[in-house]
């Protein structure tokens, strides 16, 4: 039962998309008819009412140049199309808006009267359409031309009845031809959906398959990531639709390899203090008991193994809470100048055996998260002092540079080949893997400081040159409103190693 509520499933969903678009494109239909045949309307009733107009102006001038015709004579103009009639009162009826009137017709009143009959006409059975101007002559006697527009309605009424008759037609047809086409044009994206639902469930398709359906899925799994989904040229929506599918499967292929790669490197990095601490474990057990040189020995290899373990632990961990996007970053106004003072400053005091200098002259103002900033501003000192020889010197620079904020880090140590130099910020990677465990380094220290940098809007700039020293520089948007600080010198005093 199951299965064939799963088998049912596409058709119920193609149905409901097909009903859909069909009522919407019905309705769409009839209100462009609706639009085209007021429209009509509208021009011929406007054109009935001009061209009634324009026979009411020549019979006013006809009326002004004879006269307003007696009783009699009006009764026998009741035999054509229009009728002239005196009137014992005062002209009524309406005037058009915003619309200048014809000549001789001024001061003319309008009324339109579909069931009537001609002005001053004795015979009452007689109902015709009729259009009525009343005006007043120059003598001073008001009059009335009745005009018959009987026949042009009579046309007007039949041809809109048509109309309406054949829209009915088209709307039925459509009606019945938009499903069909519908469910053509929907026909690639079902084969594309049924494809993704068999793939989906492990079942292989075969070369035959693919050929025929064009727009399936290849079988794509973890182990088949690069393969992508092929569209005819002639099928721009899908063509659309695919490039947005194989631009997500590229995300997806760059995602899980930077895992995997992730995962490997860490299980390497984890493997060998590991694999330490279960050596000097091992030796304490043959030996140690008996020997406190060798015990001794046992225990600080076994505490200096398991503080990298933590610290490996905790850069993954970090790196693992930028990836989920669940890093709090508290965003505040900060002067780069006073941070990298501090920094400056502590770092002086641990470290004896580095020259450092720091150029911080001028105030620059951004908004970041002061912890973060600080963190990968100590990730650039510590990496620069890790890899500059004894009596090198270190500097610290910040400066602004118009909407742009420049904290840099510059040693006097080995340098970077141009080959590394695009890889120094993935995570793990070291340019020189022989003084990995003499600096103690995890190869993610560079990795944070470019996550905790993109995240406020930055990126880096490195400059290297082998054998004479490395600059890294950060760059961030400059705010104008931080407040923070900063220290009176132009340049902080140096010390000598």
């Amino acid at each position: 039962m199951l299965k064939k509520s799963k088998e049912n499933s596409p058709s119920r969903l193609r149905s409901s998309i097909v009903l859909r678009l069909n009522v919407r494109l019905f309705f769409r239909l009839l209100g462009i008819y609706i639009g085209m045949d007021l429209l009509l309307l509208a021009l011929s009733v406007g054109g009935i009412l001009l061209w009634g107009e324009s026979q009411c102006a020549d019979l006013a001038a006809l009326v002004e140049e004879h006269g307003v015709p007696s009783a009699e004579v009006t009764e026998w103009m009741a035999a054509g199309d229009y009728a002239i009639s005196a009137l014992d009162r005062a002209p009524e009826g309406f005037v058009y808006p915003f619309l200048p009137p014809m000549e001789g017709l001024e001061e003319a009143r309008h009324t339109l009267d579909l069931h009537g009959g001609f002005a001053g006409v004795s015979n009452p059975q007689v109902t015709r359409a009729v259009y009525t101007v009343e005006l007043v002559s120059s003598s001073g006697t008001p009059y009335a031309i009745s005009l018959d527009i009987q026949g042009p309605v009579t046309v007007l009424s039949l041809a809109l009845r048509v109309l309406l008759v054949c829209q009915a037609l088209s709307l039925l047809c459509n009606l019945f031809q938009n499903a069909g086409t519908i469910k053509k044009t929907l026909k690639p994206i079902q084969e594309l959906a049924a494809a993704a639902s068999r793939l989906g469930s492990g079942n292989a398709m075969s070369p035959e398959e693919l050929k025929a359906l064009a727009v399936k899925l290849d079988q794509i799994n973890a182990t088949h990531l690069d393969q992508r989904i092929s569209v005819p040229g002639t099928q721009k929506e899908l063509q659309a639709l695919a490039a947005a599918i194989n631009a997500m499967l590229d995300r997806i292929n760059a995602a899980y390899r930077s895992q995997m790669r992730f995962v490997s490197d860490a299980s390497h990095e984890l493997r060998t203090p590991i694999a330490v601490i279960q050596g000097y474990a091992n030796l304490l057990n043959r030996w140690g008991k008996d020997d406190p040189e060798t015990r001794q020995e046992a225990i600080d290899a076994i505490r200096g193994e398991a503080d990298s373990m933590k610290e490996l632990v905790e850069q993954l961990l970090f790196l693992a809470r930028g990836d989920n996007d669940s890093m709090h970053i508290e965003m505040e106004p900060l002067d780069l100048s006073s941070l990298a003072a501090e920094v400056f400053k502590e770092t002086e005091m641990i470290d004896q055996t580095h020259a450092f200098s720091a150029r911080l002259g001028e105030k620059v103002p951004v908004r970041a998260d002061v912890g973060l900033i600080k963190q990968a501003l100590r990730i650039l000192v510590d990496n620069a002092i890790k890899y500059t020889p004894a009596g090198g010197r270190i500097t610290l620079s910040a400066r602004r540079d118009g909407v742009h904020a420049l904290l840099s880090v510059q040693d006097e140590g080995q340098g970077i080949d141009v080959a590394s130099l695009p890889h120094i910020f993935d995570r793990f990677f070291r340019t020189d893997e022989s003084r990995a465990r003499q600096t103690g380094g995890t190869g993610l220290g560079l990795a944070i400081a470019k996550w905790i940098v993109e995240r406020h809007g930055g990126w880096f700039e490195v400059s290297s040159w082998v054998g004479v020293g490395t600059r890294i520089t950060v760059v961030l948007p400059v705010d104008p409103a931080a407040v923070r600080p900063v220290p009176g010198t132009d340049e902080l005093p140096r010390r000598s190693a």
